[in-house]
């Protein structure tokens, strides 16, 4: 009798047909709406592996329901969305894809910096309502990215690739993290600082740090404070890490000078939300992997995760904190 699985979100035909070839598998067939909780509250009680996304909250209340459960692969770098301690405890395996954007999304981290800086989305937007009527010396003018510093949030392998791409522009590159990454400071002359240090003397504060319980909040009012009227803050790794209360009140009153968000604490964003009223804020709908190769590649990895712990095999993205 052949396992079961379910997919949370239309993939494509050629991620699905491998996996249809030794399992039977379910999916939910909407590629732009979420599957609904009680329709996976259903699916979930009979299947052998899970393939989700960062919109399905794998909770305890959800967790309950799976009785025969091996695996959860989710097709994201990060898992907040899963309670893996109660997986753990249900004996169920949690993975995830990690590698495989990085490149990506450091290339849409650098684009969103530069966007913010150089007020691109602004500035298309008064071509075309046809406010361009002559040229003055101070017309929207924004900040330099090259010879300014940069502070990294945490120097994994994105805040690492997005470093790269910095140098390219002659930046001067600081970096907090939870240890130091000796080897990237040598190789990339990286400096190290205290978090406070970094926000006081960065011209860009990039966040690239998991969100866990220690970073939850991590940019309130107190570290926006600290930072440079001049300064742009960036976040591509998730909404919760930066107090959204405390951002609104920051560029509202030009305590910092601009911010670009790829991430909310809760997404889709609604459109009412008062961030997204202010001039001084780009923002974009959570595409720091949305390449269509990156996507392939992830809907890949994530299927062969699944697949080794259905198979009785060794995981290769395997969560073990």
């Amino acid at each position: 009798m052949k396992q079961k699985v379910y997919i949370t979100r239309k993939l494509p035909d050629e991620i699905v047909d491998r996996m249809r070839e030794k399992y039977e598998v379910r999916m939910w067939e909407e590629e732009e709406i979420p599957v609904p909780r009680e329709v996976l509250e259903k699916e979930i009680e009979q299947v052998d592996g899970l393939l989700c996304l960062l919109t399905e909250q794998m909770d305890q209340p959800l967790l309950k329901y799976a009785n025969n459960l091996k695996v959860v692969a989710n097709m994201a770098v990060g898992y907040n969305n899963i309670d893996v301690d109660e997986a753990r405890a249900r004996g169920v395996v949690v993975t995830n894809t990690p590698g495989v954007l990085t490149e990506t999304t450091a290339d849409l981290t650098f684009a969103l910096l530069m966007a913010t800086a150089r007020r691109i989305p602004e500035a298309s937007e008064y071509l075309r309502h046809g406010k361009w009527e002559t040229w003055s010396p101070m017309q929207l003018t924004g900040q330099d990215i090259h010879g300014a510093t940069l502070g990294i949030i945490g120097l994994g392998r994105i805040g690492e690739a997005v470093a790269r791409r910095a140098k390219g522009f002659d930046m001067n590159v600081l970096y907090h993290n939870r240890s130091r990454h000796h080897e990237a400071e040598e190789a990339q002359g990286l400096q190290y600082v205290e978090f406070d240090e970094l926000l006081k003397e960065s011209d860009f504060v990039c966040v690239l740090t998991p969100l866990t319980k220690e970073t939850e909040n991590m940019i309130g009012r107190e570290q926006l404070a600290k930072m440079k009227k001049t300064a742009i803050l960036v976040n591509t790794a998730r909404g919760g890490i930066v107090n959204e209360d405390a951002l609104y009140d920051a560029l509202k009153n030009n305590e910092i000078w601009a911010a670009g968000l790829d991430v909310f604490a809760k997404e889709p964003v609604s459109v009412k939300h008062r961030l997204l009223t202010l001039p001084n804020l780009v923002t974009l709908p959570h595409i720091g992997s949305a390449s269509i190769q990156t996507r392939m590649k992830m809907a890949e990895v994530a299927a062969m995760n699944m697949m080794c712990v259905l198979d009785g095999e060794e995981a290769p993205n395997k969560i073990r904190e």
